[in-house]
This record gives C-alpha cells, sequence and structure tokens, in this order.
C-alpha cells in the first residue's frame, strides 16, 4: 500500500500520523520455525536479504519470541551517530552493493535500522482486511519491548500531528505520513487512505543524460532530468551537485552502457557543455527549493539511485495544502477504532499526471481526480461495509442511491466483494463514463458473485431512483420491451453505481446511442481464442490484424477482454450502419484467417475451430455488446477490459495484471488510451472493399 499526496489536516481525529521515513520500503517475512529464517523485499519485489545482514540477525533473534510466522511492512533507514533516521542519501552507498566484504565494511560505518510500521500476516491469519488500528494494537505486541536500536515501531500521533510537522521542520526531515485510522490495507495500490505530508521538497526524476564536465571535474558535469508527461519525457532541470568522486565515477559507467543518439527528452535541452543521451532507464531522487514560473527546478541536489522505482511511473509530484478542513470520521486511539456507524465526509484530492508510452493519450483535462464529492461517497462506501450496513449514497447533489450487501463475496479466491467493485468504479468513473455515454446498456448479473448463476437484464424492471436515466426506444429496435419498460442508458455517476448495485459487474454498452440508435460509432473485432490455446497465440492475431489495418491507414485501438480475450475497435464515419461497419471487420478477419489458417479461425462452429482464435466479427450487429474500456469482468482474477497501445501488444503483455486492483496505478502510468478512439478519424470503408475483394 502507498501514500498519495495530497491534502491531510494537521488534526483530525479520524487519522494517525507517522514521521515520514526516508528509506528504503521493505516487506520483511520472520519465521520463527528453527531455523529462524528472514527474507527481505523492496517494494518492487527485489530480494535485499543480503544487503543488510545486520537486520536479519537482529530480526532472526527477535524471532524467539514469536510464536509463528510474520509478514512486516516498514522502511530500512540510515542511522546518524545518535541513532536518528537521516536521509536515503546515506544509503546510497549501500543498496546496489553484492560483495560481502563490501557490505560488512558499510555496516560498520553507517548503522541501519528497520522501522516498522504495519503488520500484514500473523501466522495463518491475513490482517489485511482489519483496520489500521487494529493492525498496529497486533504489531505493538508482538514487537513491544525490542531492545535494539535497529528494530524499531514507527512512532504514532493519533489525532494531532503538529507536534510531530514541528519537529519534522525544525529537523529538515522530509514530512508525514497521515493514515486514515479505519483504513484496511490495499497490497500495490497508491491510496487516499495514507497520505503524504511533504515539507522538503524531493522526489524522484528519470534521468536523460549527462553533459561534458568543467575545468578539473571528472566524469561528467551533471546529470540531465525529466518527468513524464502525456507519454512523454519532458526535461524539468539538471543537477551537478551531490556527487563524490566514488559516485561520480560509478554513475558515468552506468550511464554509458546507456549511451544513445537520440535525445530521450520531447524537446532536448540547451546545455552549456556539450550532452550526451541516454535511454531513460534510471531514476535519480532529488531534492530542490522549488519548481520556477517556467516548471523547471531550482537548486536541485541529487540524493541517489532509485532502483524500487520504475521510469514510467515518475511524473511531477503536486504541492499539496496543509491543515485543510477536513470533515470528522470515527476513530480514538492506535488500538481501538469507533465502529459507531458515523457517517464519513472526507475531501481529500487526488490530481496525478497521466502518461502514455506512444504518443499523446488525450488525457481529460484532471485525469484520475478524486474530487471531494466522489472521495466521500469512496468513503461512506467503506464504511458501510466495515460495518456490515446497508444505506444510502449521494452519487451527485441531490441524488439518493440504496446500497445493501456490500460485504458480500463476489469474488471468493481474491476476497473481493460488491463494496469493493462500487468504490472501484466510483474511482474510475472519469475514465469510464465517457465511454457509456448516452449507449444502451445490457446487463448481466452475478448476484451471488462469479461462480453464482448469472442472468442478463435488458430493461428497468421497475422505477429507477432520480438520476438513473432509463429510455425507451422505439418498439421496431426494441421489441423485447414493454410499455412503459425502459432501458438504463450510461453517462451517469449515479447510473453506473445502481447497476452495480444490481450485481452487474461489467458494463455492456451498445456501439450506438440513443440519439442515433442505427448508426455505430465504432466497431469492434473479438479474438476468442479456444480451449487450450495461450494469450500469446490471442496476441499473434492482434498483430496481423493490425498489420492489415495500418495497410489500409485505419485507426484501431486495441484492448483485453478482462478474460482471456483481445477486442480491436475501429471507429466508424458519421451515420454508418450496423451492417456495412460489420461487412468491414468480416473483410479483415476473414483476410487473416485466410493468410493464417493455423492461428485464426471465422469458423462459427466451436467443435470446428481446432486450437485456433477466433476472429469474431458478428459483435457488431445491432443489440449485441461487449465489456467496454474500464469493465469489471467477472473473471476468476477480477480482470478489467484494459486499453493497450499496440506497442505494448507488438512486446506482449499479461492480461491478469490487469484488475480492479491494479488498474489505478495503470491510469496514473499510462493515461485514458481509450480517449483516442472517440477522437480519431473515422475508418475508410471504401479503401478495405476495393483492396480486400
Amino acid at each position: 500500500m502507498l501514500a498519495t499526496l495530497a491534502d491531510a489536516p494537521l488534526e483530525d481525529p479520524a487519522l494517525v500520523y507517522e514521521p515520514k521515513y526516508d528509506g528504503i520500503r521493505a516487506l520483511v517475512f520472520v519465521d520463527p520455525r528453527p531455523p529462524a529464517r528472514v527474507t527481505i523485499w523492496s517494494r518492487l519485489g527485489n530480494e535485499k536479504t543480503s544487503q543488510f545482514p545486520e537486520l536479519v540477525r537482529e530480526l532472526e533473534a527477535q524471532a524467539k519470541s514469536l510464536e509463528a510466522p510474520v509478514i512486516l511492512d516498514g522502511e530500512i533507514v540510515a542511522l546518524d551517530d545518535r541513532g536518528r533516521p537521516v536521509g536515503f542519501e546515506n544509503l546510497q552507498g549501500r543498496i546496489h552493493l553484492t560483495s560481502s566484504r563490501d557490505i560488512d565494511r558499510l555496516a560498520r560505518s553507517q548503522p541501519v535500522a528497520f522501522i516498522a510500521f504495519d503488520l500484514l500476516r500473523d501466522g495463518d491469519e491475513d490482517l489485511r482486511p482489519l483496520p489500521l488500528t487494529e493492525r498496529r494494537a497486533r504489531l505493538e505486541r508482538r514487537f513491544t519491548g525490542t531492545r535494539t536500536p535497529a528494530l524499531r515501531l514507527s512512532e504514532v500521533a493519533v489525532g494531532d500531528g503538529r507536534s510531530l510537522y514541528t519537529r519534522a521542520a525544525q529537523e529538515g526531515s522530509e514530512g508525514l505520513i497521515a493514515k486514515t485510522a479505519s483504513s484496511r490495507y490495499e497490497t500495490g495500490r497508491r491510496s487516499l487512505q495514507w497520505r503524504k505530508i511533504k515539507l522538503v521538497r524531493r522526489q524522484e526524476f528519470v534521468i536523460g543524460g549527462w553533459t561534458e564536465p568543467r575545468q578539473t571535474r571528472s566524469y561528467f558535469g551533471a546529470l540531465l532530468l525529466g518527468v513524464y508527461e502525456n507519454g512523454k519525457l519532458r526535461y524539468v532541470g539538471h543537477t551537478g551537485s551531490g556527487f563524490n568522486e566514488r559516485e561520480l565515477e560509478r554513475l558515468w559507467r552506468l550511464l554509458r552502457r546507456l549511451e544513445t543518439d537520440v535525445s530521450p527528452f520531447t524537446v532536448p535541452p540547451k546545455t552549456n557543455e556539450r550532452p550526451h543521451w541516454t535511454r531513460p532507464e534510471l531514476v535519480a531522487e532529488v531534492k530542490f527549493t522549488e519548481w520556477t514560473a517556467d516548471d523547471k527546478l531550482r537548486h536541485p541536489i541529487y540524493l541517489g539511485l532509485r532502483d524500487d522505482v520504475k521510469p514510467a511511473s515518475v511524473r511531477r509530484e503536486p504541492t499539496p495544502k496543509v491543515g485543510t478542513p477536513m470533515a470528522r470520521r470515527a476513530a480514538t486511539s492506535p488500538a481501538h477504532a469507533r465502529r459507531d456507524g458515523a457517517s464519513p465526509s472526507r475531501k481529500p484530492s487526488s490530481r496525478a499526471t497521466i502518461a502514455t508510452d506512444e504518443g499523446p493519450a488525450s488525457p481529460p483535462k484532471k485525469p484520475l481526480e478524486i474530487d471531494q464529492a466522489i472521495a466521500a461517497l469512496i468513503a461512506r462506501l467503506e464504511d458501510l461495509e466495515d460495518r456490515r450496513r446497508d444505506g444510502v449514497i449521494e452519487p451527485a447533489e441531490g441524488l439518493r442511491l440504496e446500497v445493501t450487501n456490500l460485504a458480500k463475496v463476489f469474488w471468493p479466491e481474491l476476497k473481493i466483494t460488491k463494496g469493493e467493485l462500487l468504490r472501484y468504479y466510483a474511482r474510475i468513473s472519469s475514465m469510464i463514463l465517457p465511454v457509456v455515454a448516452d449507449r444502451p446498456m445490457v446487463l448481466k448479473r452475478f448476484p451471488n458473485g462469479i461462480h453464482g448463476k448469472a442472468f442478463y437484464q435488458q430493461r428497468s424492471l421497475q422505477e429507477p431512483p432520480r438520476g438513473v436515466r432509463v429510455e425507451r426506444l422505439p418498439d421496431a429496435l426494441d421489441p423485447i420491451g414493454e410499455p412503459g419498460a425502459g432501458r438504463f442508458v450510461g453517462g451517469s455517476l449515479a447510473t453506473l453505481l445502481y447497476m452495480t448495485q444490481m450485481a452487474a459487474i461489467s458494463e455492456d454498452p451498445w456501439f450506438s446511442r440513443v440519439q442515433s440508435p442505427l448508426a455505430a460509432d465504432h466497431v469492434a473485432i473479438d479474438l476468442d481464442p479456444s480451449e487450450g490455446v495461450t494469450f500469446r497465440q490471442v496476441l499473434d492475431v492482434a498483430r496481423w490484424i493490425h498489420e492489415e489495418l495500418e495497410t489500409l491507414g485505419t485507426p484501431s485501438f486495441p484492448k483485453t477482454s478482462g478474460s482471456r480475450g483481445l477486442h480491436v475497435y475501429i471507429p466508424l464515419p458519421p451515420e454508418t450502419s450496423y451492417e456495412s461497419g460489420m461487412l468491414f471487420c468480416q473483410i479483415i478477419a476473414t483476410f487473416v484467417a485466410g493468410k493464417h489458417p493455423r492461428s485464426a479461425t471465422v469458423e462459427r462452429s466451436v467443435s470446428a475451430r481446432g486450437r485456433t482464435v477466433y476472429v469474431d466479427y458478428l459483435q457488431n450487429i445491432l443489440g449485441k455488446t461487449l465489456a467496454c474500456a474500464y469493465s469489471a469482468r467477472a473473471s476468476d482474477y477480477a480482470g478489467v477490459s484494459t486499453p493497450l497501445s499496440w506497442k505494448e501488444v507488438h512486446a506482449g503483455i499479461d492480461p491478469r495484471d490487469y484488475t480492479i486492483r491494479t488498474m489505478e496505478d495503470r491510469l496514473e502510468a499510462v493515461g485514458d488510451l481509450w480517449a483516442g478512439l472517440r477522437k480519431s478519424k473515422p475508418a475508410n470503408l471504401r479503401a478495405v472493399i476495393r483492396m480486400k475483394t
């Protein structure tokens, strides 16, 4: 679970405050069963056990007091000569070593400590679903009484972080973490339940090159730094400070191996000395005084390289306000949290800069912004589920929607509940609502979860709550309807959450809008693998389709199905009939299947397909639907139908990486890749008919 840089007050009974330790985030497994065993991982899963043997020894000794294995979350920090945590730069010489002799030497000269702040597993019990306060109480029971400075518990202040903030300012440390007392631990997610309150301005930057040294300086003069914006690396400044001779040499050797003739920056910077460009694969942590008016770093100082941060995730961090008012939510002490049903109403704001790896993604003005209303709604849903209560939420001002059975488990193996699905759709609503706007929806309901019996619902069976859009289509287009019974129409948060409340896991819109139901806005080729066919083969067929479409100059947009397949969408000219769009797809599908008969087929009979990928063009019939972009799916891994770049398809991806628990980070990293479908030039239908017939 990762913290978000967002507004947080310094006083709030709903929050627990901790110092923001400036080290290496670490997960630690301690098994007390003889012989005691300790394993340390970084947040990216890189094992660090051998690099901190003194911590391993102390943890092995501490294991004697444990009755069962535990998993701890915490921070490895360097210590000064008085035993106080100091900055990450003091670990820089340590984290890249592999020689045991060098590691032992630095262990003697630079002491370190592991500061635990969370307990994720206690024996066979997974503690992540418990509130933070309960996990903290369990952590204190297991580790109170450690008598070594190398093992510590984080300092906490309940409800009032002012004294910690003042001390952090006096000591020049990085700031605080404000954690919601009732928050559950969400593995791998960056959550508004944990928020960073920063004092010193510092963040990670991607290294895109270096400059020649001046005068007596060795190796290089300065590092050229950037952040990602809209999929492109933007230059933000250079730093020549913070290096010693040994670090200059080490960095220079790393940079030389990455040197390239092409600048990775969108606009190559002008430099006083000759620049050298590198592939953007290294990330440096830098502190600085402020951002200048032209968005450059003022007085940047190099602190060290980060091997636990992916370059593609680096973007400019916003500067949050501190001490803003916030409505109160239940909490009392580190060992106890209120469960009395207080209704939360919090107002954090998360502004994530979206980037993509392949050209402009046309993101919304404020991508992934969790505004005050959405944040309060998410908190309300979480509170109701925690207390196992039904209740009312407000998806928009003046609209009330009843939600029930939020703790009902929809994905038993993953322990994902109906409440978590509702919160997922609320979080990504700014992305999915434009996808379904004005489109009739088909519901596939799973009232008993993904393993229970599911059924389709084509129309509203009762009067929906105010704000939920239902419209009646002409009888000629909607013969299944009865007088007065309309279809749900997508585009509003109230409709999205109401359908989810009805246990509709996926969002399945028509390809046309209610304003012009006979005209499809786009068509799709559905790649459906036969049993036993690998996803690698699905990707092969997708690449061949892409090649054919590129030959025609036809734009196309791929996405995972959220299950085992892949969809390729093609934008159509205005007023294109469903029949014309389907003919276009039929020609492409038949052509690809004819060129690659061992891998692809258009055979409708399942038994006759063999071990091939069915290239299905028949989904383009009026009234048929596919799960839309960003829709959750009832797959065993809680997949999401995820937009991809063609670069990713050609490189190869695993669809199981894209789930309702990873999608928020995905969107922060690559942005709204699906926006291009709405803005792209349409396909030239005549071209395919001329070239392929």
